[in-house]
């Protein structure tokens, strides 16, 4: 018999948690982790704030999280911290990317607990390995 989604005790299926969270400032290279992430079949919730990553993030905990060190709005640096700082955030892989230029944002992404810190050329590079099989946290 085929296996359906039924209704458990409290209403309606959920649907599944995204296996990757990604916070980005620039819509086009979300739109690259997107598409890069479809190709693989796996499935992305691309974010715009600090509050929506963590939102969910608590909702249900991702087996990997991007942040872009370009969006400065949402201070990626003091994401990472309250990312790791929460009790489901601990064992998430965190990979940052941004523009080999910013050291600042790079050395302040790595002292607060990102996983792997990458130059923006080599996270494109990269993404494909990492959205299917996150380095561990």
């Amino acid at each position: 018999l085929p296996m359906t989604d039924t209704p458990q005790a409290g209403g309606a299926p959920q649907p599944p948690a995204p296996a990757v969270l990604a916070l980005v400032a620039d819509l086009l290279f979300g739109s690259r982790i997107r598409g890069t992430a479809a190709a693989l079949g796996v499935a992305v919730q691309l974010v715009r704030s600090a509050d929506e990553l963590l939102d969910r993030a608590r909702a249900a905990p991702p087996r990997l999280v991007l942040v872009d060190l370009e969006a400065r709005a949402a201070d990626p640096a003091g994401t990472i911290a309250r990312l790791r700082a929460a009790p489901e955030g601990a064992g998430i892989p965190i990979v940052a990317f941004g523009a080999h230029v910013n050291r600042d944002a790079i050395e302040a992404a790595r002292a607060a607990g990102a996983t792997r810190v990458l130059a923006r050329s080599a996270f494109v590079r990269e993404l494909p390995g990492l959205l299917a099989h996150p380095p561990s946290a």
